[in-house]
């Protein structure tokens, strides 16, 4: 019992000299730094050992001195730690994650520079450094904001006081910045299951992980279509998703693999994402080709966009260099013989390829396959309307049968594929240019969603893979009626398939923009399409291409 006693008084003892040596410290404190202490007045220090609250101290006091005695008991047998922080010592409860966005580019507020970043967990800016002489530093001083992230190691620490903060409530913030997927939770991404798992965000309005809207900061809504487009192809999708990119990989595929993460993020605070980050290395890296306030064409962008992944993931002419060649690149034989004009010829005649002559041969790789429309009709009805002609998928996909000649600067041409890829890309050629104006054709080309069959323009050996396709995006171009372009009231929209195998499972989603909604099968080949994506069905799948049609074919 004596022992005990001589426990409990060395205790109150060393209790007793605990408000000395916290006012020692604060004195120290403040006399080696010239600023003032922070206006939340908890005396937090830097290196130096958390303390429990004076208040707390005081209640203990006033307790019996029973109870006082089996706490200090039950604590020594314990050894809990008196310099554990707790959550009110962090500020967590000042932090707004309705304010947070890490989709712009990752650059310091005030010296615009991207070395060293950390982001306010407070109102989301963000500042350099957390040194004493860091733009951060003087931000939680003046504004009283306390909590940062680094934007980089997604480390969080609290300033001015600068130590570390590890806790649990933090993980969903991690997460939004830098998320992370594993093989199988992209192995469901494209199964009906993933219809049946919608997400919710910071208000509970109910999303779709993949199916988002992307904002048009000025006019990239060109560029909008093509990354949903892109990020919707399996192969590649899993690539961006599962990589870890911490070498030398380009920028442009670091922020493309960024922005994949946080489309298909299913733990989102918001139900859109800022295609900004993307964007601005997208301009840098084009030389300013494709910029953000400028309307430019989709197509374009595709082209430049594949060739410059394939590039920068170290692709290079061979076959399957990079995912890109893998996922798109095919191979097209292309026969040229000159024209030659006979003298028993009628000028109605078309000119044909002469078996007689030498016909040239070349064949050479291709990512997407590109189609021409039929002219519109130059004259109105009887009704003053223009008329809106139609044509099927395989009546304008016949250039590429191998038979099919096309006349081209004194050149006779025709086109058949020798291999196709895994996913076709067909680009509708609506504008043409000419010495006035840049006209725009009409003309409705109509499709299944599913069974187009491409083997009538294939030549190659039995052991090729299945020829027949499944859409999986459709873009669409809107704009004022006639047959001029107008790039100022230009509107793109992308329609996209989530899961598939057809029937009531598969659906399809048109996105405008920030608009996101659910449309009918039966409604997407009314608009003027200009690009589509088309996936190989896997072969145990062939034999019911003719039951699984969506759309008959017209």
């Amino acid at each position: 019992m004596a022992s005990r006693k001589q426990v409990i008084k060395n205790d109150s003892r060393s209790f007793d000299e605990r408000p000395a040596k916290r006012a020692k410290v604060d004195g120290e404190r403040q006399a080696s730094t010239s600023s003032a202490e922070p206006s939340n007045g908890t005396g937090d220090i830097t290196g130096a050992v958390r303390l429990p609250e004076d208040e707390d101290e005081d209640e203990d006091e006033d307790e019996d001195e029973d109870e006082d005695e089996e706490g200090l008991e039950v604590k020594g047998e314990t050894g809990q730690s008196k310099s554990e922080p707790r959550a009110s010592d962090l500020y967590l409860d000042t932090i707004n994650r309705a304010l947070l966005d890490f989709d712009f580019e990752k650059v310091c507020s005030v010296s615009m520079s991207n070395i060293n970043t950390y982001g306010c967990l407070v109102c989301g800016k963000y500042f350099q450094g957390r040194g004493r002489n860091s733009y951060a530093y003087a931000h939680s001083i003046h504004d009283d904001h306390h909590v940062f992230i680094n934007l980089e190691t997604a480390k969080v620490y609290v300033l001015p006081d600068g130590y570390l903060v590890s806790d649990p409530s933090l993980e969903d913030i991690s997460f939004v910045l830098n998320p992370s997927f594993t093989k199988a939770s992209t192995s469901t991404l494209s199964s009906p299951s993933h219809l049946l798992k919608p997400s919710y965000d910071l208000s509970s309005k109910p999303y779709l992980s993949g199916y988002i809207g992307l904002n048009n900061i000025k006019r990239n809504d060109h560029m909008n279509v093509i990354i949903h487009s892109l990020l919707h192809i399996p192969p590649l999708r899993d690539y961006l998703l599962l990589s870890s990119f911490r070498g030398k990989e380009s920028e442009l595929v670091k922020r493309f693999a960024a922005l994949a993460k946080k489309i298909w993020n299913p733990r989102l605070f918001k139900s859109q994402v800022s295609p900004h980050e993307f964007l601005q290395e997208v301009n840098r890296a084009s030389a300013g080709k494709f910029r953000l306030e400028q309307q430019g064409d989709p197509v374009e962008f595709l082209g430049w966009l594949l060739n410059r992944l394939h590039k920068d993931m170290g692709g290079t002419k061979k076959k399957k260099s990079s995912i890109i060649f893998s996922t798109f690149q095919g191979e097209l034989r292309v026969e040229t013989q000159q024209v030659v004009v006979r003298p028993d010829s009628t000028g109605s005649e078309k000119p044909q390829f002469d078996i007689d002559r030498d016909i040239k041969a070349t064949v050479s790789p291709f990512l997407f396959l590109a189609v021409d429309l039929p002219p519109p009709p130059l004259f109105q009805d009887t009704i003053e309307k223009n008329i809106i002609p139609q044509v099927s998928i395989h009546s304008v996909l016949a250039k590429y049968d191998g038979v099919t000649t096309q006349e081209s600067a004194g050149q006779l041409r025709r086109y058949k594929c020798q291999r196709l890829p895994q996913y076709i890309v067909l680009h509708y050629k609506r504008f043409t240019k000419n010495a006035f104006v840049e006209e725009k054709n009409p003309t409705i080309v109509t499709f299944p969603l599913r069974g187009v069959d491409f083997r009538e323009y294939l030549d190659a050996a039995p052991t090729h893979p299945p020829t027949v396709y499944d859409l999986i995006a459709n873009v669409t171009h809107e704009s004022v009626a006639g047959t001029t372009r107008d790039k100022e009231n230009t509107i793109w929209k992308v329609h996209l398939r989530a899961a598939g195998g057809g029937g009531e499972g598969e659906k399809w989603f048109q996105i405008q923009d920030l608009i996101v909604e659910e449309t009918r099968k039966e409604m997407i080949f009314l608009g003027e399409t200009v690009l589509q994506i088309w996936e190989r069905r896997a072969a145990n799948a062939n034999s019911n291409a003719s039951m699984k049609m969506d759309v008959d074919r017209r």
